[in-house]
């Protein structure tokens, strides 16, 4: 099998960051000698070509043993997917998963492979999706909870691997492989991402190790520091909260945009927003909301603000007919904002459609400062204070938000796994705490991903 090439970012020489620092030592150690290298790297290159020579003259096997043992290209970084130069400063631990053998292209398999299989050669021809065709393709997985094996096919004839489900998900009509991914992009800054595109890692020098891809399904706040990704990996096929780009090789990541995307509505029973996949990201026009209208964006609007906080104000729906609680859902965002006077009539204009789309900006508040009648949610005496927001419980963060929910945890007997505090700075405990809370309510997967989100916060201090 032809490895093809994979392309990569490739940084300023002069940069001063922690992994090309190091990226820089590393090429320093590979040169010879006489060239500046380093005299005991030099040496152990030395030993490797002397051990790989007699294992040559011993046997096949053992020169296969040295190889494996050493880990180690001429010239090359580290390929053993644990610990590289673009490695320094990746945003959470390594994950478990990572490090799954990889399948080949090939033609889809089963009862549900849509027309005939196609051959390993040729690339075939582009299907036509939208963005919310690939969410809403990649929800079904996540729904079903496909089990990760390499080596079988779901009943949609693809292949349950991670490069499968991104198969599966942009519908090609073969089960593709990390190396071959990129062929059906574009690839876009990360700035750019939307739902529906991709992050794809090919180690190209040992593809079975730390080979990886994910689908993007939206920002989770507005620091673009985490995303919500879909991606198939054992036991089986999830949505989560990831940080960007991942939380191993984060650096070689690269995003791309699917070739055969179009433009469209967003098909009934789609998520938007922040975990969403939204199709029209352009504003579709203020003609597009207000009374008498009825169409497929109203019921995006819908969905994105009960995402952000809106459910309150919905007794049924989301729906395709604008009514009441789209405009006091809609008001309610804006005024979350702080927008007064027209900025906040209900109407959602292009920096409110904008804001929902990214799934940045501030959330609908529980109660009191954000809404604009219909009561408050919990529809007890005690309301709860307004919810700050998802930016503030994150990794790294320090606040007073934190320590409130930390003491609430406590005080509702969710405190197990605090050892001291607790405290202003956000922690493994205060993440552990919160799920523990969210399991307690009967929630799983991510509405259990230990986040404290709008709903979280209204039930612990309710």
């Amino acid at each position: 099998m032809t490895v093809p090439a994979f392309e990569e970012y490739a940084p300023a020489v002069d940069c001063s960051c922690a992994g090309c620092a190091a990226g820089r030592r590393a090429a320093a150690r590979a040169l010879p000698t006489r060239f500046g290298g380093h005299p005991a790297a030099h040496g152990a290159r030395r030993a490797l070509v002397l051990a790989a020579a007699a294992g040559v003259v011993l046997s096949a096997g053992a020169a296969e043993s040295v190889s494996a043992v050493a880990g180690l290209a001429p010239g090359s970084a580290s390929t053993d997917g644990t610990t590289d130069p673009g490695d320094v400063g990746d945003p959470g631990p390594a994950d478990p998963d990572v490090g799954n053998p990889q399948g080949v292209p090939g033609p889809l398999s089963g009862a549900g492979s849509p027309g005939p299989p196609s051959s390993g050669g040729s690339k075939p021809a582009l299907s036509k999706v939208t963005r919310a065709d690939i969410i809403n393709r990649a929800k079904k997985w996540v729904s079903a909870k496909v089990p990760y094996d390499v080596a079988k096919y779901w009943s949609d004839g693809y292949r349950q691997d991670c490069s499968g489900y991104l198969s599966m998900a942009w519908k090609l009509k073969r089960n593709e492989w990390t190396g071959s991914l990129a062929e059906y992009g574009t690839r876009i800054a990360r700035a750019e991402l939307q739902p529906g595109d991709m992050l794809l890692f090919h180690n190209l020098a040992n593809p079975s190790k730390g080979s990886h891809v994910t689908i993007f399904g939206g920002w989770t706040d507005y620091t673009h520091i985490h995303y919500t990704a879909y991606e198939q990996t054992p036991a089986h096929t999830r949505k989560q909260t990831t940080p960007m780009a991942y939380w191993t090789n984060s650096g070689k990541y690269v995003p791309y945009r699917y070739k055969g995307l179009t433009t469209g509505t967003v098909a009934e029973g789609s998520g938007t927003g922040a975990g969403g996949g939204g199709s029209a990201s352009a504003f579709p026009g203020t003609r597009t909301f207000g009374p008498g209208v009825s169409n497929t964006y109203v019921t995006q609007l819908g969905r994105m603000l009960v995402d952000r906080g809106g459910r309150r104000f919905y007794k049924v729906g989301p729906g395709p007919g604008w009514g009441d609680a789209d405009r006091r859902a809609t008001r309610a965002f804006q005024r979350a904002q702080g927008w007064k006077g027209k900025e906040a009539d209900g109407i959602p204009g292009p920096h409110t459609w904008r804001l929902l789309m990214n799934g940045t900006g501030r959330d609908i508040p529980v109660s009191g400062s954000g809404s604009t009648g219909g009561g408050s949610q919990g529809g007890g005496s005690h309301a709860a204070p307004a919810f700050p927001g998802r930016v503030h419980f994150r990794p790294g963060r320090s606040n007073s938000h934190v320590d409130r929910l930390g003491r609430q945890l406590v005080k509702k007997g969710y405190g197990t796994y605090y050892t001291s505090g607790p405290g202003p700075r956000w922690t493994e405990a205060d993440r552990r705490n919160v799920e523990a809370f969210q399991r307690a309510q009967g929630w799983r997967g991510t509405e259990a991903d230990g986040y404290p989100g709008p709903e979280t916060w209204r039930r612990l201090f309710a």
